[in-house]
This record gives structure tokens, sequence and C-alpha cells, in this order.
């Protein structure tokens, strides 16, 4: 099953996606947030491309594990977003996401401006990628 996962943030929305049979996620790209809160032409032709079964969402959390301050609007978000691609939608775990997306990309050689625009969709990935080996380890 091919999933689609979004890092909604306030600016932007980094996407990601997985293999069709759910084992390997790949960033894709970056959109402003605003075109995918609108169904905008560009993020409807990313779910052409993809033909995703599934919406997978970050929801921050604390360090302490509950919802963080921008969980409630992020999940309204997400859930107009579900609504308008009509497909199921599923929240996990999005902490630490981005500081380790940061971490990846400054090995690689990266600076913090050729950073920005690439941080949210390796985050997106990092994220779908511990939720689908979850996926597969509830099937042992």
């Amino acid at each position: 099953m091919r999933v689609l996962a979004l890092d909604i943030g306030e600016v932007r929305i980094g996407v990601a996606v997985s293999d069709p049979d759910g084992a390997i996620a790949s960033p894709v790209c970056v959109l402003p947030a605003q075109e995918v809160l609108s169904h905008a032409r560009t993020f409807k032709a990313v779910l052409e491309n993809w033909e995703p079964e599934l919406l997978l969402c970050g929801r921050p959390k604390t360090l302490a594990g509950e919802d963080g301050p921008q969980a409630q609007k992020i999940t309204a978000q997400a859930e107009q977003i579900a609504k308008n691609c009509q497909l199921p939608l599923e929240f996990t775990d999005e902490r630490l996401s981005s500081a380790e997306a940061k971490k990846i990309l400054r090995a690689q050689g990266l600076s913090e401006k050729a950073m920005r625009g690439k941080v949210d969709m390796v985050a997106a990935s990092l994220f779908l990628q511990s939720w689908l080996d979850a996926q597969m380890n509830k099937g042992d």
C-alpha cells in the first residue's frame, strides 16, 4: 500500500511517499502550505503521480509524549487535507524528525540556507519510515 506522508508546517509542507509495498520511504518535495491546504494544482499533481491509498501526517508531541501546542491546529489541517483528497488519515509521532533531518543534511555538507527547502521532506520521510517499520513489525 502506498502511503503519502505530510510534515505540516506554518509555511511549508514536506511530502514523502512509500514504495507500493509500503516498505521504503522517500522524500518527494516541499510545497507551500497554502497550496496543500487549498488543494492547489501542484498538490493535486503529487496525488496523481503517486496515487496514495493512505495519508500519514506527523503530529507534534512534547518530549513527554503529549500533544504539543501545535497538535490541535495540525490535526485540523490534516483532517481537511484528507477530506479534500478523499483518503483515510493516520497520525504518527513526529518528535525530533526535523532535528534528525537537519543532522542528515548537515552530514551531506549542506548549509543552513541550502537545507531550508529540504528539511521538511526529509523529516516526512523519516517519520514515514518509522511508521512503515512499525506496520511491518505488527505482522510478525
